[in-house]
């Protein structure tokens, strides 16, 4: 099922709002019991389960082109990278000017380095845009902050050379559905309330349409013969849009509120079509 390549297991090279680090425990038991040919995870971020799980062959897709052009620099270019991440310096005057620059008119790895640095200094690790696609994270006041992991990086890299990286929709993940592949959905979860909810990862926000359009990718890469499990809020309007389906509940840890006590312990649905 997973390639066991030895040496030290490579964790998550980015801080992700959602994160699935500290659910993996839980997910342990709700992941396919047998082999799968291919892993695709359509939105990757930060990768916790890609990176837990070490598929011998995977596809990973997310329309974050910023996060996509990370996951190639390390891939492709990783000691340029390094390289270019020996500049940065935690310090406040720095942050704006690095988060004032204009990523277009960066080179990959520049672009690279840039993204990773903003994500490891900016407050509770956010990667969040504005309707103009501008980060607009504040300065996160971190001590010691790790933004050159010369450990982590070149395990992440050597994984990374088993995998097709790809920028876009979701979607896309039904031109590689094979029977046998194993899916797992991380979407940008329904709100559990009108005011609850964060999905500006990118310019383009989360609907309602959206959710309903992933229910119907579901179901398509069930068709297909793939092992397809799906993260989301516990709500009425999820449950009804995966009604047949086996539904598991998780608890994770709330990572963003700015109030600490709104932090506890929140329920999560896990969609599967396989037991």
């Amino acid at each position: 099922m997973v390639n066991s390549s030895g040496g030290d297991q490579p964790k998550s090279p980015v801080k992700w709002a959602g994160g699935k680090g500290q659910l993996l425990s839980q997910f342990e038991p709700l992941f396919p019991k047998q082999r799968f040919n291919l892993y695709i995870e359509p939105f990757v971020g930060g990768g916790a389960v890609f990176f837990h799980l070490l598929p011998a062959a995977a596809i990973i897709i997310d329309n974050n082109w910023e996060l996509i052009n990370f996951y190639i620099t390390v891939k492709d270019q990783l000691p340029a990278l390094l390289a270019d991440l020996e500049k940065h310096v935690n310090e406040k005057e720095y942050y704006y000017h690095m988060r004032a620059l204009d990523p277009d008119k960066m080179d990959p790895v520049c672009r690279a380095s840039r993204f990773l640095y903003l994500n490891k200094t900016g407050y509770n690790g956010l990667w969040r845009v504005n309707k103009k696609g501008k980060h607009n994270v504040p300065f996160g006041r971190y001590k010691n902050p790790k933004i050159l992991d010369r450990e982590n990086l070149p395990l992440v890299s050597r994984v990374l050379q088993h995998c097709q990286i790809i920028p876009g929709d979701f979607s896309q993940a039904l031109g590689f559905a094979r029977e046998g592949a194993f899916v797992y959905l991380d979407p940008p979860y329904h709100p559990l309330s009108p005011t609850a909810n964060f999905t500006s990862y990118t310019a383009d926000s989360f609907g309602v349409e959206d959710q309903q359009r992933l229910a119907q990718v579901f179901k398509k890469l069930d068709q297909k013969g793939c092992r397809v499990m799906l993260s989301n809020s516990d709500t009425p309007f999820t449950r009804r849009l995966y009604t047949g389906y086996d539904l598991q509940v998780v608890y994770a840890r709330r990572a963003i509120n700015c109030r600490g006590g709104k932090r506890g312990p929140v329920p999560e649905l896990v969609i599967r079509n396989y037991l």
